[in-house]
């Protein structure tokens, strides 16, 4: 059997549809399965176990009719067995019945009436399970499986040599995610204030002198950021994986990750390390699974910047 998943989207999207990818997998063991994926998130399948082939396709963009045949062409080509798609518009709809692939599995609402296959959009829960819903078609209705990413060997070994250099290999270390990977530095609600950073490294520091502070450093704007709070906070260190696999390898490496709502919180789950994460307008449930080792920060107004650092430590220190 061979299927392809459209998922528009970020790397965050991508990653909780891992589950998705690895049930099917699971079931049908000798399946190939594609996916059709934005630019900016093809980068999110190095650490999946499951997927052959990576095809990408700016959803967003304002594609000419001709990128959107080129697109139906592309997928007719491969000749499909069955195709599953988590966008819900009409467009979207008719673009799968184009594609003639003989089981189209969505979602109810719009573009249905060109699916096979349809099951409820259920928007309120954990987004990995809304997305393994479309399983249910397939046969497959266990529950959804936890996030999980296969970390290649060259990979581990850059962590460990990083962990080396940082000098953190013997000691543990505390992870910080200071700003989100996938926001500008307009999106004021989805950051948190340095000078609040600030005050929680320091802490972290005087009462954990043995456990080093470690920060994660990425774009360019991240990178503004990072260097202030290295002006501010002395003695933090710095790593800058450049992928996701390095990435994944070091937040399992760590003794505590502290993180905005970002995408890097999903490799965090999907490695099991101990998590704190701060929440502005988005709602923990939907992104975050239940569980005593991932432990959301809401903050009372939707700004992130207006969780008090003392709420932050006040988790750190009580668990």
């Amino acid at each position: 059997m061979r299927v392809v998943a459209l998922v528009p989207g970020g790397i965050g999207d991508q990653i909780l549809f891992f589950p998705t990818l690895d049930d099917l997998k699971r079931s049908y063991p000798n399946a190939q399965l594609d996916v059709v994926v934005e630019p900016r998130s093809k980068a999110a399948y190095r650490v999946s176990k499951s997927v052959n082939d990576v095809l990408t396709f700016d959803y967003k963009d304002r594609n000419s009719l001709a990128d959107w045949s080129n697109l139906v062409g592309t997928i007719r080509d491969r000749e499909y067995d069955a195709v599953i798609t988590v966008g819900q518009s009409w467009l979207m709809g008719l673009l799968l019945w184009l594609m003639g692939i003989p089981t189209r599995v969505g979602y109810k609402g719009k573009g249905a009436g060109f699916l096979t296959d349809s099951v409820p959009f259920q928007p309120n829960k954990y987004v990995a399970a809304v997305y393994h819903d479309l399983l249910q078609p397939f046969g497959i209705k266990t529950p959804c499986p936890e996030l999980a990413v296969n970390i290649l060997k060259p990979d581990i070994q850059w962590s460990q040599n990083e962990q080396k250099r940082l000098g953190v290999n013997e000691t543990g270390y505390i992870l910080i995610n200071a700003g989100s990977s996938e926001v500008s530095l307009t999106a004021l609600d989805k950051l948190y204030p340095l000078k609040s950073w600030q005050q929680i490294i320091q802490e972290c520091q005087q009462k954990q002198p043995d456990l080093p502070v470690v920060v994660i450093q990425g774009s360019e704007n991240e990178q503004i950021r990072r260097s202030s709070l290295l002006e501010r906070t002395p003695g933090i260190k710095v790593t800058s994986p450049d992928n996701i696999g390095k990435l994944a390898a070091m937040i399992g490496g760590a003794s505590l990750m502290l993180s905005t709502d970002d995408p890097l919180l999903h490799l965090s789950v999907a490695v099991q390390t101990y998590t704190i994460a701060l929440f502005g307008p988005t709602d923990p449930a939907k992104v975050l699974p239940k569980s005593d080792k991932f432990l959301p920060i809401i903050s009372p107004t939707g700004q992130m910047a207006d969780i008090s650092p003392q709420t932050v430590l006040d988790k750190i220190w009580g668990g």
